[in-house]
């Protein structure tokens, strides 16, 4: 039983980590996507 609740909480936080992950490249792209966005503006004018 104790090896399961070991387990248990190592997934647990195995998915946590990959989730936050997963947030901060969705934070990186988001962030490109505006610098081109204001590149395209700035080369408008």
């Amino acid at each position: 039983m104790r090896k399961l609740i070991v387990l248990a909480a190592a997934a647990t936080a195995l998915i946590v980590a990959a989730c936050n992950t997963v947030a901060g490249a969705g934070q990186d792209v988001q962030a490109a996507g505006k610098a081109v966005s204001n590149a395209a503006e700035d080369a408008k004018h």
